[in-house]
């Protein structure tokens, strides 16, 4: 809120000096003022525009392309957000996506941009608007279309649009394939622009970056002894009571050993801080038998004090019920329940085909007679048997015990299954002894073409085999908490602020300090904002490219049609589809918030 207040205020400030400058008549003629708008006007780019148009058979078979390029993306965001736009009504569930500021690519001001990448993203947008414009005045040139003015329209200092004002006579008396070609010029180069910077970003330049030693600290969880010892974001434990820690894993695997209640961690290989462990709760399933809540801490289990989560779970192994003694900060309580994996029995599963009720939520405790402590446990006991396999599954269902043989099935992925969706964790409760929440740094740069070391799930990791699949994936990673939170847990704006500290530099791109990180940074927006302003222009509506072309297109189709009245026929199939999508993208805006 502080820095929308900052962004308003230096706004206001920069309209009112240009407005004084203007009304002194010291305003050069060729800048414009529209409100907080202005335009920059020239002629100078004809002279460029003039000498490239001379190879005309290549930049009309060029445009060509992009029309047929121009339009499958039209259809298919017409379609995209017609149903979007009817699933935001039947099923709305508001997001941040879904709030309006969000609309708006200004760094601070938009959730997902933050203020440290707003230089690339201004100079992402500018490439953007300038490749698109120039598109349109190469084509006026090449088409004989004469150029009135042209230059580049910012709101404040930021740029928000280049314009090429073709003669509107010239124009008007221009055939519809010249036109067509013209107006589908921008988002053909925009789309050029984005293949070409993100096949230096996923080849070259991500191929010099690799992940730092150590385990990335995402954040540290509140009331943890991680927070209490200084420990957060942007951090690297590079080893825990003299052991060095390589990976994310390693962290994992290193405290699972240790027994003691106070660890020694290294932080970036240089500082040195004690972290003293308790069994914070960081998760819990509301339909699990504990009495518990994010943030309490489990003090013990039937007694016997417990700080690590290796101790809980050795002291749950011959215990099938236990009582926890839980502390939330204002008193300890006692509460009881089943210990195990927390599952609801699914729908024509193995489990409900004998006997087991499905949609109830239940707590498997144990498989063919091997103990079942947490979620884990019962994905490795279940893996230790064969699909067509009878296992003997004990669960407790409100409250009572009970024993189920089932004939184990084939799941989606060939592996054998019981029938359940299962919850993480200890009933439902999942617990950290350390309290940080890991950064998957590896798995961010896989997405980008890196050597991320694996981790991804194997759908996302065939996508990420190819250009298109890493494409896709990296317009998603701005908002992945939202769309891809399961897999990425934090949004990804590049390589900014603390997260460069997870990732190292090599090669020609690693001699100048921070130079590796400008340049991937710097493509990352250049492709990102390239593709969204083409994506963007090509929605069939006006004043949009999408939208001329839209016309030129219905008025070819209707001229071939034997029938009257084909002004008034183009007329009707262009506005209702602009204003199909004109109520489909505020249905999508506002239906959530007011429907939900």
């Amino acid at each position: 809120m502080v820095s929308l207040v900052w962004i308003a205020a230096g706004i206001l400030g920069y309209w009112v000096l240009l407005q004084l400058i203007a009304d002194r008549g010291w305003l050069p003629d060729y800048v414009g003022l529209q409100g907080p708008v202005t335009t920059l006007h020239t002629q100078r780019g004809k002279a460029v525009l003039n000498r490239l148009a001379q190879y005309r058979r290549f930049w009309r078979a060029w445009a060509n392309v992009g029309v047929g390029v121009a339009l499958v993306v039209m259809i298919g965001s017409f379609v995209m957000l017609v149903l979007v736009g009817i699933t935001a009504v039947l099923s709305p569930q508001p997001t941040a996506v879904n709030q309006p500021r969000n609309v708006l690519v200004i760094p601070g001001v938009n959730d997902f941009l933050p203020l440290s990448v707003a230089p690339e993203i201004i100079f992402g947008l500018l490439v953007a608007l300038v490749v698109h414009e120039g598109g349109h005045g190469l084509l006026c040139r090449v088409e004989d279309i004469e150029i009135s003015s042209m230059g580049l329209a910012t709101f404040s200092i930021i740029p928000i649009g280049a314009f090429v004002e073709p003669d509107e006579e010239s124009q008007r008396a221009a055939s519809r394939g010249p036109k067509t070609r013209m107006f589908a010029a921008g988002v053909t180069n925009n789309f050029v622009i984005t293949i070409l910077a993100f096949a230096l970003l996923f080849g070259p330049v991500a191929g010099a970056i690799s992940v730092a030693p150590g385990a990335a600290v995402g954040g540290a969880l509140p009331g943890s002894g991680a927070q209490a010892a200084d420990i957060g974001e942007g951090d690297r434990i590079t080893a825990l009571n003299g052991q060095a820690i390589e990976s994310n894993d390693d962290l994992g695997d290193a405290l699972a050993n240790v027994s003691e209640r106070e660890v020694t961690v290294e932080i970036d290989g240089e500082d040195e801080r004690t972290v003293e462990r308790s069994l914070l709760v960081n998760g819990v399933t509301e339909t699990g038998p504990l009495n518990v809540s994010t943030g309490d801490t489990i003090t013990a289990v039937n007694g016997t004090p417990l700080y690590t989560q290796s101790g809980l779970e050795s002291a749950l192994a011959d215990r099938e019920v236990a009582t926890f003694t839980v502390d939330d900060g204002d008193e300890q309580y006692q509460t009881t329940g089943p210990a195990g994996s927390l599952a609801r029995i699914s729908e024509g599963g193995p489990l409900a085909e004998n006997g087991a009720t499905p949609g109830n939520n239940v707590v498997i405790v144990a498989i063919d007679g091997e103990r079942v402590v947490t979620t884990d446990d019962l994905s490795t006991a279940v893996d230790r048997h064969s699909v067509g396999d009878t296992v003997s599954v004990a669960l407790y269902d409100d409250g009572e015990r009970v024993t189920h043989e089932v004939e184990l099935a084939e799941g989606s992925d060939g592996t054998p299954v019981v029938g359940v969706r299962i919850a993480p964790g200890v009933s439902g409760v999942t617990v950290s002894d350390f309290g940080i929440q890991l950064y998957p740094a590896g798995q961010y740069l896989a997405v980008l073409g890196g050597d991320g070391g694996g981790g991804l799930p194997g759908a996302l990791e065939g996508l990420a085999g190819t250009f298109i699949g890493k494409t896709l994936l990296v317009l998603f990673l701005p908002f992945a908490t939202i769309s891809l939170g399961a897999v990425f847990p934090y949004n990804f704006a590049g390589f900014k602020g603390p997260i460069a500290n997870f990732y190292e530099v090599g090669g020609a791109l690693g001699a100048v300090d921070g130079l590796g990180f400008l340049v991937a940074n710097v493509l990352f927006w250049i492709g990102w904002i390239n593709i969204q302003v083409g994506f963007f222009n090509c929605i069939p509506a006006f004043p949009l490219d999408g939208g001329h072309i839209l016309r030129t297109s219905t008025e070819a189709v209707v001229s071939r049609l034997p029938i009257e009245g084909s002004y008034q026929l183009t007329k009707t199939v262009t506005t209702t589809v602009g204003l199909t999508m004109l109520l489909s993208f505020f249905v999508v805006l506002f239906a959530p918030q007011l429907l939900a």
